[in-house]
């Protein structure tokens, strides 16, 4: 029972390590318990269940928000709900599951610390293709100012690299491994040359970002025209209201108001005279169309329009939210989606760049914040900044709107790009290239942030090279677990 106390002890401290706790100090210790269970476990079974428990406890604790989203905005039933929770936190537990079966056996090596640490990092990079990404370590290291400027080299998996190592230091000491094990560690201060973040950096020009407080219930629960015409002009007033000094780009949250700006000529009329009224590029949120196998199917989109009202870009959501833009087989056959248009949504398939009075654009919208290779593109592709279009109503007052911030933190970071994050009811900021965020406006209020930004055209490695790093801990993790599985432990 020792060792399954153990596990569930490292649930808990990962959990405890991100908002709504946000103690990130824990995170270079928050997996040395489970490293020295699985250690001392005796067969891969129960180091299998170790992992799959303290991984079951980190997602179920990190996103019990889920379960409220099911059942306040999918409109299930509370055992239905509950349902859908359970399997999730089971299902991704089997992340950690493997992990710890595999982990086991690099702990007796001497090269112990480089391969758990590649390790880790190699099963983290695998929750961006199988179904939901979330939380990685290394978002902890936003607000570490020795192991933040490894983003910009090597993504989000730098930084989880050096907690996981630290993780694995601490385990092999108190499994009172050979300190020679622990050389390893001598590398760290290679960390100091690192360039440091631009801190407390402020930019020349300003955006404007509405915060609208509008929650998408009350659209779903049956918006008339009196009611959508009036929402429409208070945006309008918001947006056009004096500002000092004038603001260079405007923006409109996700899901701001129910537009359809390809199908409504009254829509289309509306944003374009916002555009010609404030004489600055307008970005706002709409759902667009598309046919699929002959089936109209919605796309969650971007358009961005010029000073004058015409369109210069459109951009549609290619990473969808699982049961919120999709629901997978075979939950689909019982579960209705969160959104506010019927069907399955459809995916884009470009990273589109916008370019506006001689500047580049790139937009994207809500949880495509998670995907690290998804955001790049737009700066790959010659994004000068970021904008981040979202709707975090769905989370309601839980601590997901401030994980999914965290996170926004770390692609800023990452791409040494400004993020222009304008969300429906909070948490609508500017984030700088150091990841630090302007002052926001309280949640749940009307609200307009006119911030300052900067645009820049330098790209990080990270932004150049994308993955390689996740790639490289991958073929490392593979292997040292090669050369474990084949050369008999005593040799080392």
């Amino acid at each position: 029972m020792a060792l399954y106390a153990l596990a569930a002890l490292s649930g808990l401290l990962q959990v405890l390590v991100f908002p709504s706790f946000s103690f990130g100090l824990l995170a270079p210790l928050a997996v040395t318990p489970l490293l020295v269970a699985v250690a001392r476990a005796e067969t891969w079974k129960r180091r299998f269940l170790l992992g799959w428990l303290s991984g079951s406890i980190f997602w179920g604790g990190a996103c019990y928000w889920i379960f409220f989203v099911m059942r306040d905005y999918a409109y299930l039933p509370t055992p239905a709900a509950a349902a859908i929770y359970l399997a999730f936190l089971a299902a991704k537990g089997l992340h950690l599951a493997v992990f710890s079966v595999a982990a086991a056996p690099l702990l007796r090596r001497a090269y112990a610390l480089p391969a758990v640490a590649a390790l880790w990092v190699a099963v983290e990079g695998t929750h961006q293709y199988l179904g939901f990404t979330w939380l990685h370590l290394g978002n902890a290291a936003a607000s570490m100012s020795l192991l933040a400027p490894l983003a910009p080299v090597a993504g989000v998996y730098g930084p989880s690299f050096v907690l996981a190592a630290l993780n694995a230091a601490f385990a092999l000491t108190l499994l009172k491994q050979p300190r020679s094990r622990l050389f390893w560690l001598a590398a760290l201060p290679l960390l100091l040359l690192l360039p440091a973040l631009p801190e407390d950096e402020t930019g020349d020009r300003t955006v404007r970002l509405l915060q609208p407080n509008l929650h998408p219930d009350d659209v779903i629960d049956g918006w008339g025209r009196q009611e959508s015409e009036a929402h429409m002009r208070r945006m309008f007033d918001l947006s056009a209201a004096p500002a000092d000094p004038e603001f260079d780009l405007l923006v409109w949250p996700e899901y701001s108001a129910p537009l359809y700006y390809d199908d409504s000529p009254r829509d289309r009329q509306i944003v374009e005279t916002l555009a010609q009224t404030v004489e600055t590029p307008f970005v706002f949120n709409t759902i667009t169309f598309t046919e699929v196998d002959g089936v109209r199917r919605p796309m969650n989109s971007a358009v961005v329009l010029d000073s004058q009202g015409r369109q210069v870009s459109k951009y549609s959501k290619r990473f969808l939210v699982p049961f919120g833009e999709f629901v997978p087989w075979p939950f689909s056959l019982i579960i209705a989606k969160i959104t506010l248009a019927a069907g399955d949504f459809h995916p884009g398939d470009a990273a589109t760049v916008a370019e506006v009075q001689g500047r580049r654009l790139g937009v994207y919208i809500c949880y495509e914040n998670v995907f690290a290779r998804g955001v790049r593109e737009f700066v790959a592709n010659g994004a000068e900044v970021l904008v981040n279009v979202s709707n975090d109503a769905w989370y309601g007052d839980t601590s997901a709107r401030y994980q999914h911030l965290l996170i926004a933190r770390m692609r800023a970071i990452e791409n040494q790009r400004y993020i222009l994050r304008s969300t429906a009811d909070g948490v609508t900021t500017v984030i700088n290239r150091a990841g630090q965020i302007q002052t926001p406006p309280p949640s749940f209020e009307q609200a307009v942030v006119d911030a300052s930004f900067a645009y820049h055209d330098d790209l990080t490695l990270f932004t150049r090279w994308g993955q390689w790093f996740w790639v490289l801990c991958s073929l490392t993790a593979f292997a040292a677990l090669g050369h474990a599985a084949w050369t008999p432990t005593r040799r080392d």
